[in-house]
Order: structure tokens, then C-alpha cells, then sequence
């Protein structure tokens, strides 16, 4: 037997937003999407309000006047910084750790500590609550499809006490029983029909279906997940997180944009941010593609394009990134229209130190060492001191096009000008 733990934030957003407002602890509290468009994070007050995921924040604004809903824009930088020192934190209990998302991790214990789990699960929290501030919940499991159902009871159920086992009960066709089938991981919107269809309706229901059906009507991973709920792991941990085949950055406008300078900027911005993103995982871009489109939910005339430009030479030089993105800009760009959005994504992404060369970079005339030192200098300094502590000019000053965040709270803990004030 192997055994799977996930650690599983409590209302990630929410917790953080809590953190430098202790005086929210039993207020209802939201945190909305990009340009403060839909909730995305609600607090167990807020839940009880019977406030919806995904709700549209215009559409509820005399809703939460009403019952004094405290509302936060998106904060990524504070979520972000919070997520490594939970992750931090968790890496100092054992060195087995997979980061599956920005609030969630799983972890790996060794059978013989089967007896310890609501000891290890208590420290994990404690620990955790102590050197960050965030709650979180614990789920063990044989598999890690098992101890992600297992966080799911421990986050839902108070009579856990935020750690609940799937290890070796005898009880797993009751608790099985209890959940529905759309409620798995792994299992989306579009098994979930072909399932109903099938009148499966619970997890222990699909655990039984027959090994041929799941083959074939849900491919490999399909019955990979039912092997997962009957105890039979499948997945394994990812100790170290694999690279991305292609970064995107992208925002939607806090306002309509019609002028090509604005478009320029914000297309620069976003691939400063991708470039960053870039030399984290060690890699180089081979194509950039840049698309923009209007708002399709207005009557106005509506236009949306996209174009490629594959670099002769892969890199992972902000500016030449930047040159080839606003090239592509332009050739799409057509006057007359309000823009809503505009999208960057770097393609054909190879390995930086495990690749063949190009030929063509025997005859190169710049100095390659002196743009990596460049590039080096630049995120050491946006990490240390925040972010666009140093930024291309090309993104402009003002970027009166930035989404709208009217409720974003200060960037605690990655910026030096809004480090919180102890009076």
C-alpha cells in the first residue's frame, strides 16, 4: 500500500485577503475575476449567502451592500508569493512533494506511518496555519485520485477537523456512495454526460463500471481514474513540475481601445510578463503569436485576427520577443474598431541547455552572453524589489488600457512602497 496525501488551501484568495485584515474573520468575503468580471474565490460566509461561483460582481452589487459583502479584486502577485510559502512550509515535513496548483500540493508518506496520518495531517496544518496564516485541509488517500476525494470530506465535513483518511477503511462503497460522479477528478463536463447517459451517477457507481467500457468510452485516463478508486495507483507523483509547450499572456481591457500605440504597449507587457515566465523553466521560444479581439457582447462592429511569426534563431530575449509581437500587432491591426483584448503566446518552446542548435547561430553578431547577463539582471531585480521595478519602455508609463482592479488590496509581500504599516 502507498500513501498520497493533498493539502489543499482553504478559500485560497479569500485566506490571503484575511491575512492583513484579521477584522474580515467572520465577514463574508469574494474576490472577483480580471477586471472585477465574476467571482472566482468566497469565503464560508459568503458561501452561505447562497453566492455562486462564477457570479457576475454588476449583478450583485446591491446584494452584497446589502449584506455587507467585502469584495477584493484579483491580487496574483500576493496570491502568488503566499502560494511558495505554503509550499515552502510543506516542502520542510517531507521532501516527496508534487505542486499540482497554486493551492494545492500532494505529498507521499511511506506505508509504515499508516497509524501517524492524523498526527502528520495535525502538523501540517498547524505548521502551516503558524508560518503562513493559511488554512488548509488534508486528505489521505491510497491514490491520489483517493486523497484528492479525501480533502474534498476534510474541507466540507467540520466534524473532521480538516484531515480525513480514505486509507484502508472498510466503509469506501458508503463513502463512495456519497459523491457524485462529476465530483472526481478528472472526470469533466463532457464524461459527465456520457455518464448520466449511462445512469452513473456516484463515484462507486463508475468505480464498477467494466475496465472494456472505460477503455473505450473514456480513453486510458478514464480507466486509469476508476483503477485510482478501487486503490491502485496510477499516477504518480511529479517531483519535478514538466515545461510548458507554450506560455500566454494575456488581459482584457479595463476599457475599449481603438489606437494602435495603446495596443503596442500592451502587447510589450504581456510578453515581458511570458518572457519571465520563459526563463523560469529554463526554455526558448521558437514563435510568437499575437491575436486581439473586440467585445462581442456590444453592437458595435465587431473584428478578430491573430497572426504567427516563427523566429529564425529560438530565444528568450525579452526585447527581440517584444520587436516580433508589436510586428505582428500591426499587420492585424485595422482602424475603427474598440478592442477589448489582446493575447500574446510563445511557441515552439525547446529546452535552453538540451537542444541542436541552429546553424544560423554560428553567424550570429550579437553577444548572447551579455543578453542572458541582461535578462539575468532584470528578473533578480524585478524578484527582489517587485514586479517592473525595471520594465521596457515600450510598455508605456501610464497604460491607461491596465484592467479595472477598483477593490485590489496592497502588494504586501512582494513590493518594498506596500509593506503593511504596525501602528
Amino acid at each position: 500500500m502507498r500513501i498520497f496525501a493533498l493539502v489543499d488551501c482553504n478559500n485560497f484568495y479569500v485566506s490571503c485577503e484575511r491575512l492583513f485584515r484579521p477584522e474580515l474573520k467572520s465577514s463574508p468575503v469574494v474576490v472577483l475575476s480580471n477586471n472585477d468580471g465574476c467571482v472566482i474565490s468566497r469565503s464560508q460566509e459568503a458561501k452561505d449567502l447562497n453566492i455562486p461561483m462564477g457570479a457576475p460582481a454588476y449583478k450583485y452589487n446591491d446584494f452584497f451592500l446589502h449584506h455587507g459583502v467585502k469584495i477584493f479584486s484579483s491580487n496574483y502577485a500576493l496570491y502568488g508569493d503566499l502560494s511558495q510559502r505554503v509550499t515552502a512550509t510543506i516542502a520542510s515535513i517531507t521532501p516527496d512533494l508534487e505542486v499540482y496548483s497554486i493551492d494545492e500540493s500532494f505529498l507521499e508518506f511511506p506505508p509504515c506511518m499508516l497509524r501517524e496520518l492524523p498526527s502528520i495531517g495535525l502538523e501540517i496544518r498547524t505548521r502551516i496555519l503558524k508560518w503562513t496564516g493559511i488554512p488548509v485541509s488534508v486528505g489521505f488517500g491510497e491514490t491520489k485520485t483517493q486523497a484528492k476525494l479525501a480533502a474534498s470530506f476534510a474541507k466540507k465535513h467540520k466534524q473532521t477537523g480538516g484531515i480525513f483518511s480514505l486509507c484502508g477503511r472498510n466503509d469506501m462503497d458508503r463513502l463512495l456512495e456519497r459523491v457524485p460522479v462529476t465530483d472526481v477528478w478528472g472526470i469533466g463536463r463532457r464524461h459527465g454526460k456520457r455518464l448520466f447517459a449511462r445512469g452513473v451517477k456516484t463515484a462507486r457507481t463508475f468505480r464498477d463500471l467494466p475496465n472494456l467500457w472505460l477503455k473505450k468510452n473514456m480513453s486510458v485516463t478514464g480507466l486509469h481514474t476508476a483503477f485510482e478508486l478501487r486503490g491502485t495507483p496510477c499516477f504518480e507523483l511529479e517531483n519535478m513540475p514538466q515545461a510548458k509547450k507554450t506560455i500566454s499572456s494575456s488581459r482584457s481591457f479595463g476599457r475599449p481601445v481603438s489606437t494602435l500605440t495603446d495596443l503596442e504597449e500592451s502587447v510589450a507587457a504581456y510578453v515581458a510578463r511570458a518572457g519571465e515566465k520563459l526563463r523560469e523553466q529554463s526554455s526558448l521560444a521558437g514563435g510568437v503569436m499575437v491575436y486581439l479581439t473586440t467585445n462581442r457582447f456590444n453592437n458595435l462592429p465587431q473584428y478578430a485576427n491573430s497572426t504567427t511569426c516563427m523566429l529564425s534563431i529560438a530565444t528568450d530575449y525579452t526585447p527581440e520577443l517584444i520587436r516580433t509581437a508589436q510586428s505582428c500587432i500591426r499587420s492585424i491591426y485595422k482602424e475603427g474598431y474598440s478592442y477589448k483584448k489582446t493575447g500574446v503566446v510563445l511557441l515552439d518552446l525547446c529546452g535552453k541547455y538540451n537542444r541542436q542548435c541552429n546553424l544560423l547561430e554560428l553567424e550570429r553578431k550579437d553577444d548572447p552572453v551579455k543578453k542572458e547577463k541582461l535578462m539575468n539582471l532584470l528578473d533578480s531585480t524585478n524578484s527582489r524589489f517587485g514586479r517592473q521595478t525595471l520594465s521596457y519602455a515600450s510598455e508605456g508609463i501610464k497604460q491607461p488600457w491596465q484592467m479595472n482592479r477598483k477593490f485590489k488590496s496592497p502588494a504586501y509581500t512582494t513590493c518594498w512602497d506596500e509593506l503593511p504599516n504596525i501602528n
